[in-house]
């Protein structure tokens, strides 16, 4: 990855003002992001959601196409990596960078830990010495001094000259030589510059810096502390340009995409076949020429072929690859299919269960009470088997939370003939087949059409009978309008010209 990518500029980052009139970082945000894809940087942090750049083009081989050179091969992987991150930052608004952890009892976890535990353990064993070696606790103030210039901004000019005055290499090796290195001395002056720049939610950490007495783990723990500020520092940097990066980013990927096909051998297959599925089923289905002009016809088809495509990846096939152009968004369409699997599930029992108990329908705080538990229980179904697998568990809440409704409300209890036949009807909704399923399903469906192909910003009507489901169906066809948006501002002339090429 090209190292500029991540060297988001710094200078645009504008410091806050503390209480004592010096400068630092401004607040992060702490909210929680999806986290379902990583990529590890050589400094040990993470971009959510990037994937990898042979997954982008599926056709590449294992070695260099014959008459394609080596350095066009690695420009275009730099390229991807530097699109992947471009787009990420543009449809995540809750992007940031997040520090590496390795998997716990990882081979990557243990040598980690040990190389760290062998280098303390070694500073420990030479500041005990008689008389003490400074050898790698020189190293240790150099890296420090580094890292904390590397934080300043330009407008840093009397921090920065008072840093390399103090923190004279120099004149800190020929203490020691002497015997008068006051080490300690050194780590206080290093906390507090920090305290000056760090970020209000490293306040804590800093205080606790500030109160730990033996040295060695006040180095350690420093170390820990400039990595995080580094973090915040590029995440700050991230959000003052995101909104220009936004703006800038379609025509950015437009133009690397192009860039990436043309050492790519049919580097759109996988789009085209997707496309051309669609357009044919659409044909087959008799679609009216809305005009005697061909490029206006060739234009609705692509809208209605593309509603289709699009609606499609929300039921992708899990063993088959995504096509090409929408393969930076795999995991999100693929977190959107099972939120709209979940959802679809969910408007089926509520709609089931208030038909079967009568006496129930009336009051929306049931109804937001049994929305609430069968959500919690459909919350870790990711495959239709899994749904197969919770639907006993949605049976008997279900049941549970009708009976205790009736006691609360003194309505007549369910007799035992209409207690099974509720039981039985909610156990059937496991099946993909069930037919309030299959109807919630459609409607669904229709509702998240209409959210994409809409040329207007209007709000959409809720189905019929999903009333129930509004936070769930705005949720969803917002995150889906988002990136439909998205991709086809970037890819749409690609889908026009397939379309195009087709039509006679």
């Amino acid at each position: 990855m090209d190292k500029n990518t991540w060297n988001v500029s710094e200078e645009g980052a504008n410091p806050r003002k503390r209480a004592d009139g010096k400068e630092s970082s401004p607040p992060q945000n702490s909210s929680d992001v999806d986290q379902t894809k990583r990529l590890r940087t050589t400094e040990a942090i993470v971009v959510p959601g990037l994937v990898s750049p042979a997954l982008l083009v599926p056709g590449l081989a294992a070695s260099p196409p014959k008459f394609v050179s080596l350095e066009e091969i690695m420009k275009a992987a730099r390229d991807i990596d530097n699109m992947s991150l471009v787009h990420e930052i543009a449809v995540d608004s809750n992007f940031k960078l997040e520090k590496f952890e390795p998997p716990p009892n990882s081979l990557h976890k243990q040598v980690s830990e040990t190389m760290h535990k062998a280098f303390w353990d070694v500073l420990t064993a030479q500041l005990n010495e008689d008389p003490p070696c400074y050898t790698h606790a020189m190293a240790l103030l150099e890296e420090i001094k580094s890292s904390l210039l590397s934080l300043l901004l330009p407008q840093h000019t009397k921090l920065r000259q008072e840093i390399n005055e103090i923190l004279d290499v120099d004149l800190i090796r020929q203490q020691a030589e002497a015997g008068i290195l006051d080490f300690p001395n050194y780590a206080h002056y290093v906390i507090s510059v920090m305290g000056k720049l760090c970020a209000p939610v490293r306040d804590d950490k800093i205080k606790e810096l500030t109160e730990t007495k033996e040295i060695v783990p006040v180095f350690r723990e420093i170390l820990e502390m400039l990595k995080l500020m580094h973090m915040d520092m590029a995440n700050f940097a991230i959000s003052v340009v995101r909104p220009d990066l936004i703006a800038k980013s379609v025509d950015y990927e437009k133009a690397k995409f192009a860039e990436i096909l043309k050492i790519q051998p049919d580097g759109l297959r996988l789009t085209r076949e997707w496309v051309l599925k669609h357009l044919a089923r659409l044909r087959e289905s008799g679609v009216p020429q809305s005009s005697d002009d061909r490029e206006t016809n060739i234009r609705n088809l692509v809208t209605r072929t593309m509603a289709e495509a699009y609606l499609e990846l929300l039921e992708w096939d899990q063993d088959t690859p995504f096509p090409e152009t929408v393969m930076m968004d795999a995991e999100r369409f693929r977190s959107l299919g099972r939120q709209h699997a979940r959802m679809v599930v969910l408007g089926a029992v509520l709609l089931t269960a208030l038909s079967l108990a009568g006496q129930v329908q009336g009051s929306a705080a049931f109804k937001e009470k049994l929305r609430g538990h069968v959500s919690v229980l459909l919350e870790e179904a990711n495959t239709g088997r899994d749904i197969e697998r919770l639907i006993p568990n949605i049976e008997m809440q279900v049941v549970k939370d009708v009976e205790d409704f009736i006691k609360e409300t003194g309505s007549v209890e369910l007799t035992p003939e209409n207690k099974e036949t509720l039981s039985r009807q909610i156990r059937e909704i496991g099946s993909s087949s069930h037919k309030i399923r299959q109807l919630v399903c459609s409607r669904v469906r229709e509702f998240l059409h209409q959210s994409i192909t809409s040329p207007t910003a209007a709000p959409q009507q809720v189905p019929p009978g999903l009333s129930s489901l509004r936070p769930e169906l705005t949720a969803t066809a917002g995150q889906f309008l988002h990136l439909v948006s998205h991709n086809r501002a970037v890819f749409g002339g690609y889908y026009h010209d397939m379309v195009a090429a087709a039509v006679p």
